[in-house]
C-alpha cells in the first residue's frame, strides 16, 4: 500500500534522486505486493511484519539500505558484495547513489528485499550489540577511603559498573567539600553493608 506522504517526500526531493527513489520504491512493490510504506525518523520505511527497509535522499545522493543486513549478506552468498558495499561508501546501511547506474541489478534487489521479507515472516532479526560502559574510574579519596575498609572495597567490587557508577556519581556530583565528605562517609558506611546507593527504594 502506497502512503501519499511517501509521494510527498518523492516530490520535494532533488531532481536527481526522484527517478532513484521511485525506483527502489517499485522494487519494494513488485517483490512484496503487501508490503507498506510509513515514514519514520523523517524518511521512508518499507515494513512487512516489521521493517524490512528505508531510503531517504540527501543533497548530493540517495540512499536505501535493510534493517536486516548482516541476515541478509549470509543469505546472499556470493552478491553480498554486489549488494552491501564493502568500502566506506555506504549510507542507511546500504550504498550512496548518484544516479540509477549506481543502484544494484533489478534481479538482485528483487531478490534481496524478498530475503529480508522471509526474515520478518520467520521473525528473525538481527542481534543487537549491546555497548556496556567501562567500570567508573574512583576519585582518589574514594579509593583511599576503600583502602582503610577492607569489607567496603570487597562490596564496591563486588558491584556491578551500573552500580559502581552510582556511588561514583553521588559523590563527585557534590557541589561543596562538607557534603561531598559526609556522601563520602555514607557511602563507605552502606558499602560496608553491602548496600546499593538506593537500597532504601529497592524493596519498596
Amino acid at each position: 500500500m502506497k502512503n501519499p506522504a511517501v509521494d510527498a517526500y518523492i516530490a520535494k526531493s532533488p531532481d536527481f534522486a526522484r527517478p532513484i527513489l521511485k525506483r527502489v520504491r517499485a522494487l519494494m512493490h513488485k517483490a512484496c505486493p503487501k508490503i507498506e510504506e510509513t515514514m519514520k525518523w523523517s524518511v521512508p520505511h518499507f515494513e512487512y511484519k516489521g521493517i524490512v527497509a528505508n531510503m531517504a535522499a540527501f543533497k548530493q545522493h540517495a540512499a536505501f539500505g535493510f534493517w536486516s543486513q548482516k541476515l541478509l549478506k549470509e543469505r546472499l552468498g556470493k552478491d553480498a558484495g554486489r549488494m552491501f558495499p564493502a568500502s566506506g561508501d555506504s549510507s542507511m546501511g546500504g550504498r550512496k547513489i548518484r544516479s540509477l547506474a549506481d543502484l544494484p541489478p533489478d534481479a538482485l534487489v528483487l531478490r534481496t528485499i524478498k530475503a529480508a521479507v522471509a526474515l520478518n515472516a520467520a521473525g528473525l532479526r538481527p542481534a543487537r550489540e549491546l555497548k556496556r560502559k567501562p567500570p567508573p574510574k574512583a576519585p582518589p579519596y574514594l579509593v583511599a577511603a576503600l583502602r582503610k575498609n577492607a569489607k567496603a572495597r570487597a562490596n564496591f567490587d563486588s558491584f556491578t559498573p551500573s552500580q559502581q557508577r552510582e556511588y561514583v556519581e553521588w559523590i563527585t556530583g557534590a557541589k561543596q567539600d562538607a557534603t561531598r565528605e559526609r556522601r563520602l562517609a555514607t557511602t563507605v558506611e552502606w558499602l560496608a553493608e553491602g548496600k546499593q546507593l538506593n537500597w532504601k527504594y529497592q524493596n519498596c
